[in-house]
């Protein structure tokens, strides 16, 4: 990772750049490669739900306490938690935000680099952002928890799966979360963690929301049942975060159609195994072919459905602008994440069809 101290704070983020097709042109994209969701996409029950039900729901005024929706995740989730633990937002971004606006006030620290919205939604809010770069990819918790103790942070955001590394980083959670007070809100983003290898459950920090009261724990439906273009998210907290998160919601933030296809996702959970199925094996096969077929790409380990690959004497930018001109196939350029430089890109995994045409379009910069 390059160029990045612990001392270091961030340039004003008043937004961020991400990937998917309107990051570029979006008439040159073919397939898209720089947006980590379910490679299956969107489950069929959701589709034909949609179909029979968008008249009667796009004349209606959604719940705008999303309680269907609520109880689906309870009952997906299947811990001992209470309706008043959840908050649905328009995506996870906007969850970020709300948590952001509720307890970012001073200073936050964020490891890096990470999913850039936590730095704009802590910089809306106007606190003192503290960046603490990763070590080899891996979150430091010793240096997280020095960092923070040497001035007391209002909040610390993890990402878990990181995004853009791809790696867990459970343990190195818990053990801050646990050192750390309870005035240190700590909000733990786990989007992707429902594509990880082995036990899920296990590797979620949901089931301590009872035991800490100052965490929150993210999930999205964009990356797990490629909702992308619907916008839900949902937080897990104690009662009394969920209800500061929530002060400052806008009515009717979740809509109609978006909360149905999310109710009847919850009942397909088939449909995430057959994509972690795809995602262990897809990925073994880009990692083995990269690393043995070419050159001037090396393929970083990953726990989840997207990887880092790294650039030998080439620019990310340039490699993703090219190859997006002469093969349509869009890659994540990570230069603008906070913390790293051009010799990255991010990639998704997604069925064999498609990541052929990734090896493909890389072949021509393997000179």
């Amino acid at each position: 990772m390059a160029g990045l101290t612990a001392e270091e704070g961030v340039a004003k983020p008043t937004s961020c750049y991400h990937g998917g097709i309107y990051s570029v042109n979006p008439k040159l994209v073919k397939v898209d490669f720089s947006s980590s969701i379910n490679p299956l996409g969107i489950p069929d029950r959701v589709l034909a739900s949609i179909r029979r039900n968008l008249c009667r729901i796009s004349s209606l005024y959604p719940d705008p306490e999303c309680l269907e929706l609520k109880k689906g995740i309870l009952n997906y989730l299947d811990n001992d938690l209470s309706l008043d633990c959840i908050c649905v937002g328009n995506g996870a971004t906007e969850i970020i935000h709300d948590f952001a606006r509720a307890f970012v006030h001073s200073k936050t620290l964020i490891p890096v680099p990470t999913f850039c919205e936590y730095e704009v939604a802590s910089y809306r809010t106007g606190a003192d952002i503290m960046l603490v770069p990763l070590k080899n990819k891996k979150l430091d918790p010793e240096l997280i928890i020095e960092k923070a103790k040497e001035k007391e942070h209002d909040a610390i955001f993890f990402c878990n799966p990181n995004n853009p590394t791809g790696l867990l980083c459970t343990k190195e959670i818990k053990k801050v979360i646990e050192q750390l007070g309870s005035s240190t809100k700590i909000l733990v983003d786990e989007s992707f963690i429902e594509f990880i290898d082995g036990d899920r459950k296990a590797h979620s920090l949901i089931d301590k929301v009872k035991e800490f009261d100052n965490l929150v724990v993210l999930r999205s439906f964009t990356k797990s049942f490629a909702l992308a273009g619907l916008r839900v998210g949902y937080s897990v907290s104690n009662p009394k975060l969920a209800k500061q998160m929530s002060a400052n919601r806008i009515f009717w933030n979740v809509n109609g159609v978006a909360q149905l296809a999310a109710i009847v996702a919850l009942k397909d959970i088939t449909h995430i195994a057959n994509a972690r199925a795809i995602i262990k094996k897809e990925r073994s096969f880009m990692h083995s072919y990269i690393n043995k077929k070419f050159q001037n790409f090396i393929a970083c380990r990953s726990d989840v459905n997207y990887f880092l690959i790294r650039l030998k004497n080439k620019d990310s930018t340039h490699v993703r602008d090219l190859m997006l001109v002469r093969s349509g196939v869009l890659i994540r350029d990570c230069s603008t994440f906070s913390g790293m430089g051009h010799e990255y890109v991010r990639v998704a995994v997604k069925t064999h069809k498609e990541n052929l045409l990734l090896l493909d379009a890389l072949r021509s910069f393997d000179t």
